[in-house]
């Protein structure tokens, strides 16, 4: 069985296109303290060695290997010890044969030492030191550059800063970096029966959830939103459309999506001079969700049903987003599952989307579909979301599949 045919744009390349028509935006300078969570707007490169000389990874003696090669306790061999060198002190010492110098963790290697003994293979005799065990070349010796060298590229363009990389940048000789702006976007809920949170509620009516969740969304990725409702006046909505654009970087529309006498927005984005790129795509939930161009800047058309709503954010919005954000792979993080149960599509030329929750007690991940009798409930709940792709109307249990994060 095959849907409507005019939707002429599947998933892929739906957010092909999509992806294709985003720049990310420009960057800014941050210290670096600040930059966590941010997107990187360039490839990094070292700028110093880390370490910054060969360095002691222990307490111990400074020697030359061969002069403790067949040291034992039943033959030790003892050197003259010629001074105590520590981390960050600024005289550089050097060996020759016979002669040892106490290092200190993190101290530099003296010069013509190549390893170190630990001190409790050692005891002290006046001003030499018995040694009880050999070193080989290298033995406790951290070289200069091994965890960060100089010159190599460290943290590639897209990158989000985890505060572990964070701290490699400051390791790395950073106090300042470039990372992409983040987006503004302005969400607009349009409907006369759409009431505000917080407002009473009149009988028919209903509290703006979709937006609230959108927002909630934008706010995990530090997005700044201005949301916004608006009755079904063709007036109010290109007013609100209008300002809200130009203060904003990428605008969404929740309702008015498809083609009934109230579904505005299309119509009102062509008046403005929007470049539609598609308006409608073969999935369930969320086939009546839009993308194009406005004012230079990306426009999200989505459904005002919760389920697709959220799906066409999730798949088409988001990612946009992201890229916009300045993201290398926009998109929610993917995993591999094993499904619970079948799973199973209305059209073989479509893809359909599916909430669940996802038991991670197993070895690999076990997903559970959230099909029940209340959408915003299983929404609520859902911790992933699996899909059954085009090309296919049945996935049986037990399948390895990827499925997208949502928690």
């Amino acid at each position: 069985m095959s849907m409507n045919r005019n939707l002429d744009f599947g998933l892929e390349e739906a957010l092909k296109m999509t992806l294709a028509r985003i720049r990310p935006l420009a960057s800014e300078d941050i210290a670096l303290w600040e930059s966590v969570d941010r997107v990187v707007a360039e490839d990094l490169y070292a700028k110093v060695n880390s370490p910054s000389v060969d360095a002691s990874l222990k307490d111990g003696y400074a020697v030359i290997s061969a002069d403790v090669e067949r040291a034992s306790e039943s033959n030790p061999v003892c050197l003259k010890q010629i001074g105590v060198t520590g981390a960050g002190d600024p005289e550089h010492m050097s060996l020759k044969a016979g002669i040892t110098v106490r290092v200190l963790t993190g101290a530099r290697i003296p010069g013509e030492a190549d390893a170190v003994v630990a001190e409790e293979f050692t005891r002290k005799e006046g001003e030499n030191i018995v040694f009880l065990n050999f070193a080989e070349p290298g033995r406790n010796i951290l070289p200069k550059g091994c965890d960060v060298a100089m010159g190599k590229c460290i943290i590639r363009k897209g990158q989000k800063l985890t505060p572990g990389l964070v701290g490699f940048l400051a390791a790395a000789g950073y106090d300042r970096v470039a990372l992409t702006c983040i987006p503004g976007t302005a969400i607009l809920a349009t409907g006369d029966e759409v009431v505000a949170p917080g407002k009473p509620l009149p009988e028919g009516k209903l509290y703006a959830s979709n937006i609230t969740t959108l927002s909630s969304w934008c706010r995990r990725f530090a997005m700044p939103v201005d949301m916004r409702i608006v009755k079904d006046s063709a007036a109010e909505i290109r007013q609100a459309m209008a300002s809200m654009l130009k203060e904003s970087d990428a605008l969404i529309t929740s309702g008015g999506a498809w083609t009934g006498d109230r579904d505005l927005v299309a119509a009102i984005l062509s008046e403005l001079g929007w470049q539609q790129v598609f308006h409608r795509i073969r999935i369930g939930p969320g086939k009546a969700v839009g993308f194009g161009m406005l004012y230079g800047k990306p426009v999200f058309i989505l459904p005002g049903g919760p389920p697709s709503n959220l799906m066409g954010f999730l798949q088409i919005a988001l990612p946009g987003l992201l890229k916009l954000a300045g993201y290398s792979d926009p998109g929610l993080p993917l995993i591999y599952a094993r499904t619970a149960e079948n799973l199973s599509g209305k059209y073989a030329d479509w893809t359909q989307f599916i909430f669940g929750k996802l038991d991670m007690r197993h070895e690999l991940p076990v997903f559970h579909s959230l099909r029940g009798a209340s959408r915003l409930k299983s929404m609520a709940d859902a911790e992933a979301v699996a899909a059954v792709p085009e090309g296919e109307t049945f996935i049986p249990a037990g399948s390895v599949i990827r499925v997208q994060l949502l928690k």
